[in-house]
């Protein structure tokens, strides 16, 4: 069962989305022959100015289809509970949608790109368990990875070098046992998630906030390209759609959507990952925290997470027990991934390293020794072990890895 994180949401600004009648996937029927058409009237639906979501799923729930919706009357629509006076006069004033739900499948194609709907086979089966999952998406790249058991990482665009490396080598981990890590492609610990991912041949998704022809930000444009090329990216908004702050509230619940469990790396108090983590609790998704240091603002929201009752990750293993994910062979995954070099290590960590051999030590003994707090002890013993330094043994033991 996922952590019991209480009133997040008094915590953080969140940016609430309009609620939506609960959807059920298994009312529309998959038929191939049906999916061009399918698809058109999905996207004819969504397009409609000023609907929203509320009101989308509200009308397909009481027609049975996007198509039944389009073909109903005015006044067949006003007796539809819940829509509201301005979302009906958007619908039937949208004469020409149809043709821009065309275009719209023209030019995704021209981009290499696809659309699937809600009640497409490929759609991810976690995303149509949401209260208000989105009707289309958009994906370029290998849109199969959206079938795959996915781990979301978050955390702070303006990251610390142990955030933004922690990042790294946590998602290189999880990719090396065949998790797809999902992230949202801005600076700091998404962009380190991505990176991580695809440093050891894994697989990752890039869920954006705008439409799939616009690289924002611009500063990620080379990773973008990588992850079109070797992952997916996806997006519920249409080509040329900016990225606007309010969109990325709902990006942030298709992140949590599509994953298995949510890990929060670094996160100041404010931070939008915490409206992350909100809503995988609210998914009945797992929520994981990893500790920074006990004066870091940067790591003020992850210790929160953690008192409230988030799980804490010391270690890769601490995130694979918890989860639905394939069967590997965790006890070798740290010795088989690069080390990094060790000027790339913090001073901290090495002089802990020195007290470190290659038989099994007691960490109480260590934390004797070293004269560390037992939280930077915590941080810097997963800094070393994501690195490949050492290795953790039940019994709370550790021991330094032979190069």
């Amino acid at each position: 069962m996922p952590a019991p994180i209480l009133c997040l949401y008094e915590f953080v600004n969140a940016f609430p989305l309009e609620h939506s009648p609960q959807v059920n996937s298994s009312q529309w029927i998959h038929g191939e022959e049906e999916v061009v058409t399918s698809i058109l009237d999905w996207i004819n639906l969504s397009l409609v100015p000023g609907l929203g979501l509320g009101g989308f799923w509200r009308l397909v729930k009481h027609f049975h289809s996007p198509a039944e919706v389009l073909r109903a009357s005015e006044k067949e629509v006003l007796h539809v509970k819940g829509i509201k006076d301005r979302q009906i006069a958007g619908l039937f004033s949208a004469i020409d949608i149809r043709s821009r739900a065309e275009q719209e499948l023209e030019r995704l194609s021209v981009l290499g790109g696809v659309a699937v709907s809600f009640a497409d086979e490929a759609y991810p089966p976690l995303l149509q368990q949401l209260v208000d999952p989105p009707p289309v998406l958009y994906l370029l790249g290998q849109s199969e990875l959206l079938r795959t058991p996915c781990v979301a990482v978050v955390g702070s665009r303006a990251a610390t070098s142990y955030g933004r490396r922690t990042a790294f080598n946590l998602s290189r981990s999880l990719a090396a046992m065949s998790v797809t890590v999902v992230s949202g492609l801005a600076l700091g610990i998404d962009a380190e998630s991505h990176s991580g991912a695809l440093a050891c041949g894994g697989n990752t998704v890039a869920v954006l906030g705008c439409g799939l022809d616009v690289v924002y930000p611009q500063q990620n444009k080379s990773l973008y390209a990588q992850i079109a090329e070797r992952g997916a990216l996806v997006t519920e908004y249409p080509l040329g759609t900016r990225p606007e702050g309010f969109r990325f509230p709902a990006r942030n619940r298709i992140i949590a959507g599509l994953s298995q469990g949510v890990i929060v790396v670094e996160a100041a108090r404010r931070s939008g990952s915490l409206i992350t983590a909100q809503m995988a609790l609210d998914y009945g998704r797992e929520v994981f925290a990893v500790p920074g240091q006990v004066d870091s603002c940067k790591s003020e929201g992850t210790h929160w997470l953690l008192q409230q009752g988030a799980k804490l990750v010391q270690r890769v293993e601490d995130i694979v027990v918890e989860l639905d994910v394939p069967d590997t062979t965790t006890q070798t995954t740290t010795k088989a991934l690069p080390q990094g070099s060790m000027k790339d290590i913090e001073p901290d960590a090495l002089i802990l390293l020195s007290y470190i051999e290659p038989y099994p030590l007691v960490r109480d003994v260590l934390l004797e020794k070293s004269g560390f707090t037992p939280a930077r002890l915590s941080e810097l013993l997963l800094l070393l072990e994501l690195d490949g330094l050492i290795e953790m043994l039940p019994g709370d033991k550790l021991r330094k890895i032979d190069s």
